[in-house]
């Protein structure tokens, strides 16, 4: 049978069962025959004492010459069921008496032969039918030592192969019967020791295997079947563990790769930007300075005049255009040094006042806990604040706020309006530059493009979320900066 066929059950029959079985059989056939040969002695032992009981009587009256009391002798074997038949010879071996059957009876030269060797002996004869009989001759001797008769006292030998026989069926039976308890022990103990809990094992493998992975492994049982299911729900939670771990490092990978090459191409049109509007600055310059004297000429017609003041409004429009332009491609490294968010804020609100009243927005700070100082490029960061909070004054309604933020490991900045908010079709791509979803007047497209990287030069992020007050949530998050005091 193949290793991998057999279960436990039948390991447990096959190496435990049958050599116990195998080992009980050799003892009870030796033990058998200890008893058998033990039981034959002592059966031989029961006719050795009969003849001795009535050996005294016997040579009493061979001497006395007294026949009916040779005969009563006799007689009183029969009385005991053993025996099955007795037998008186005088020295010349002439038989004096007989009780029972005449066979097997001894013949006179053989007991003339036995009377002179002088000893008892035994035998085994063949009577009549077949049947075996056992002889016990026991010498009858008188007080001087002369031997005057010799008993001969039978017994059946089948009686002793019935009772041995007996015995064998009764061994034979105990061997099967405590065959068959052992093996329903075995069964029994199989199942409530090791069974029932290895099956429960095996199911729930089965359920996690089939995907239920908060599935876990029973610790019932014996404790070595205890320690075997507390390692493997140990291996299975590592295993999730990992798992987890793996999923979030591609995770991270992914997003990794994607902000790399966001980063790359935010670079590409950086240096762009940056060369389109290092191009145009100048000839604009020029548009506009002529454009200004050509106005102070007083004799100018008044279609002339309009036109040169919306070649001038063009222009400058076209500047913040470079402006933004060279903003976005600008490469150069921070300049960071403690700055406290209030003073941050302050200013930024300096710079969207006269845009928040021209478009009757009210614009308020938040200062809903002590200020933290942050580790920032102040230009950079009022340049990304204002950016947002600018693009917060055109979508709100009425109100718009800016507020700071702090924990254990992040700090930053909120900005909320009562807008519309973001749709979520729009949060993927609004940093992008030149994307945007506002009429041509009032976007380019770059605003919030010079915020995220501004933000991103910073190792911070920008995340949308929804204003409670109704509109969109830009929150600048940036890293807590690992010394100082956060608090002037």
């Amino acid at each position: 049978m193949s290793p991998r066929r057999y279960n436990l059950r039948t390991a447990l029959l096959m190496f435990v069962l049958l050599p116990l079985l195998a080992f009980s059989a050799i003892a009870g056939w030796y033990s058998f025959r200890v008893l058998e040969s033990q039981t034959q002695e002592r059966m031989e032992e029961e006719i050795e004492l009969v003849a001795r009981a009535i050996r005294q009587p016997l040579i009493y009256a061979i001497e006395q010459g007294r026949e009916g009391a040779l005969v009563q002798a006799l007689e009183s074997t029969l009385r005991i069921s053993r025996v099955y038949g007795a037998y008186v010879y005088d020295a010349d071996g002439n038989r004096l008496g007989t009780s029972g059957p005449t066979k097997p009876a001894a013949t006179s030269g053989r007991v003339a032969q036995m009377v002179t060797e002088g000893d008892r002996r035994e035998e085994y004869n063949r009577v009549t039918g077949g049947e075996d009989v056992y002889s016990y001759f026991l010498p009858l001797s008188n007080d001087a030592g002369q031997i005057t008769g010799m008993l001969q006292v039978t017994r059946r030998a089948s009686e002793f192969e019935s009772y041995i026989t007996r015995l064998r069926y009764q061994g034979l039976a105990v061997l099967i019967i405590t065959a068959l308890l052992l093996t329903v022990v075995i069964y029994y103990g199989h199942y409530k020791a090791f069974g029932s809990h290895i099956s429960a094992m095996l199911k729930t493998i089965g359920q996690i295997g089939a995907g239920k992975r908060e599935q876990r492994v029973p610790t019932d049982g014996p404790r070595e079947l205890q320690e075997l299911a507390v390692g493997l729900n140990r291996m299975l939670e590592n295993l999730i563990s990992q798992e987890a771990v793996v999923v979030r490092q591609k995770q991270e990978q992914a997003i990794l790769e994607d902000r790399l090459q966001r980063s790359e191409r935010m670079a590409a049109i950086g240096q762009l930007a940056a060369g389109v509007a290092h191009e145009l600055g100048t000839p604009l310059n020029v548009v506009d300075g002529k454009a200004q004297r050509a106005l102070r000429h007083t004799d100018l017609e008044p279609a002339v005049t309009e036109s040169l003041q919306e070649i001038r409004h063009e222009v400058r429009r076209m500047n913040f255009i470079v402006r933004q332009l060279m903003d976005f491609g600008r490469s150069n490294p921070l300049q960071c040094q403690p700055e406290r968010a209030d003073r941050v804020i302050r200013s930024v609100l300096t710079q969207v006042a006269s845009d928040a009243r021209y478009r009757h927005i009210d614009v308020s700070m938040t200062e809903h806990a002590p200020a933290p100082t942050l580790m920032i490029d102040r230009l950079r960061m009022e340049q990304a604040l204002s950016n947002l909070l600018h693009n917060a004054v055109q979508s709100a309604t009425h109100r718009v706020q800016i507020g700071w933020f702090a924990n254990e490991e992040q700090v930053g900045f909120m900005i909320d309006d009562d807008g519309p908010g973001i749709a979520d079709a729009d949060r993927e791509r609004i940093f992008e530059p030149f994307y945007t979803t506002k009429s041509v007047d009032e976007g380019t497209g770059l605003g919030l493009a010079v915020a995220h990287a501004a933000v991103s030069d910073h190792d911070g992020r920008i995340e949308i979320e929804t204003s409670p007050l109704g509109g969109a949530r830009f929150r600048v998050v940036l890293p807590r900066p690992q010394t100082g005091d956060d608090n002037d």
